[in-house]
Parts: C-alpha cells; sequence; structure tokens
C-alpha cells in the first residue's frame, strides 16, 4: 500500500478531505483513486494530476485548481462552481452534468472529453479550447469563441444563446438544435460541404456507443438555411469570416 506521506504517486487509494489537506503544499499525482462525494471545497491543488480518478459528485467549490491535469478520469455532477482552472488540461475524461459556473478557466483545454448536460455560465478565462469533444446540451450562454479554432465539437441541443463566433473556425463541428438566439456569426465563406468531411469523425472510445454520427448535422451543413431564418428572426447578426473546414483542413466551397 502507498505511503500516503510519499512523494511518488498515489494509486488505488479511497480519499477523502482530510487526507487531501494534509497533502497540500506539494503538487502531487493520483492514480485510479476514489473521491467520490469528497468536499475538496477552497483547497489549494495546483498543479496536481489525476490519472483514471473517481470524482462523481465530488466538490471543488472555490479551489485553487491552476496548471492542473486531468486524465481518463470520471466525475460526473462533479462541483468546479467558481473553482480556478487557469491552465488545467483535461483529457479523455468525462464530467457530464458537471458545474463550472463561475470558474475560471483561462488558457484550459478540454480535449477528448465528455461535457455533456455540463454548465460553463458565468465563467472567466479567454483562450480555452475544446477539441474532439461532446458538449451536447451543455450550457454555455454568452461564451465567446471569438478567433477559436473548434475541432470536431458536438454542441447538439446545446444552449450558446449570445455567444460570439465571430472569426472562429469550425472543423467537422455539430449545431444541430443548438439554442442561437443573439449569437453572432461572421457571414459564411462555405455553401455545400461534402458529407464526407462529416462522416470522417470517430467519437472520442469512451463514447463510441452513445455517440450520434454527425453526418451531414454538421455546422456548416444547414448554414444556408438556418443563418438564414435566424437573420430573419434577428436572432443571429452576421459579420465577416467565420469558416468551416473538413477534417482534412480544407475550406468547403
Amino acid at each position: 500500500m502507498d505511503d500516503l506521506f510519499s512523494a511518488a504517486a498515489l494509486t488505488g487509494r479511497t480519499l477523502a478531505r482530510g487526507d487531501i489537506r494534509n497533502l497540500c503544499g506539494t503538487p502531487r499525482t493520483l492514480a485510479e483513486c476514489d473521491l467520490e462525494e469528497a468536499d475538496l471545497s477552497g483547497l489549494d491543488l495546483s498543479g496536481w494530476q489525476f490519472e483514471r480518478c473517481n470524482f462523481r459528485k465530488a466538490d471543488f467549490g472555490g479551489a485553487m485548481l491552476e496548471d492542473t491535469a486531468w486524465k481518463s478520469c470520471r466525475g460526473a455532477f462533479v462541483n468546479f462552481i467558481a473553482a480556478d482552472l487557469t491552465g488545467a488540461a483535461f483529457t479523455a475524461s468525462d464530467f457530464n452534468n458537471g458545474a463550472f459556473r463561475k470558474a475560471t478557466l483561462h488558457s484550459a483545454a478540454f480535449t477528448g472529453c465528455k461535457l455533456t448536460g455540463a454548465d460553463f455560465s458565468d465563467t472567466k478565462g479567454v483562450e480555452i479550447r475544446f477539441e474532439e469533444t461532446l458538449l451536447i446540451d451543455a450550457k454555455l450562454p454568452g461564451h465567446s469563441f471569438r478567433r477559436t479554432v473548434l475541432k470536431r465539437v458536438d454542441f447538439s441541443t446545446a444552449d450558446l444563446r449570445k455567444c460570439d463566433f465571430r472569426q472562429a473556425t469550425f472543423e467537422a463541428c455539430s449545431l444541430r438544435e443548438a439554442g442561437l438566439d443573439g449569437a453572432r456569426f461572421d457571414a459564411p465563406t462555405c455553401a455545400a460541404p461534402t458529407s464526407a468531411a462529416c462522416a470522417s469523425w470517430t467519437p472520442p472510445p469512451f463514447a463510441a456507443r452513445r455517440f450520434r454520427p454527425i453526418r451531414q448535422a454538421c455546422f456548416c451543413a444547414n448554414w444556408a438555411s438556418r443563418s438564414a431564418r435566424a437573420r430573419e428572426s434577428g436572432a443571429v447578426r452576421p459579420s465577416s469570416t467565420s469558416r468551416c473546414v473538413s477534417s482534412k483542413g480544407r475550406d468547403h466551397v
């Protein structure tokens, strides 16, 4: 069994607030640890690394989590409200229905993650990156994606009201049935995408059984008709240069 105070990674432990608090002060690595429903609110865990850990319903409210790394973790209904996640990197992790409200996410990155139903309302930060990530039914009202490159992100049925997508680039993304009232887009340069570009994406391995293929629900597939209707209703204000590109990196023309 690992020594709780050893500098080496802790593996396969069930940990509570007291255990984690005793480890604070030096960045640690936790692997395959169980912290389900643990109260970690307000703790300073900057620089910590988590691999294949269980954070279901864990509470990180107001915690300092700068430059943390989360790899292959599970954390349904986790609470990150008002946490500082500056520079945090989430990889191949499942934080469905997580609460990120009012969190600081400067330069945070989500790659290959499942964030279905996650709430990103009132978050702060620039250069937040999403790639190959499921944001189905997620809440991101008023979020700025300006000048962002979005790769293989599924925003189906997400709340994207008043989001700023100006000068954003979409690569094999879906906005199927997303709420776009008041969202800002540039005028598109694409009109008729190839179905092969949309069909070329396969979901992250952990979501393979649950993911619904994008096919022709790619952002640009219905852009012409949807944006026309949105402009008529005043929901979308076009500007100049949003692009949608295929998975091979070519603009649709």
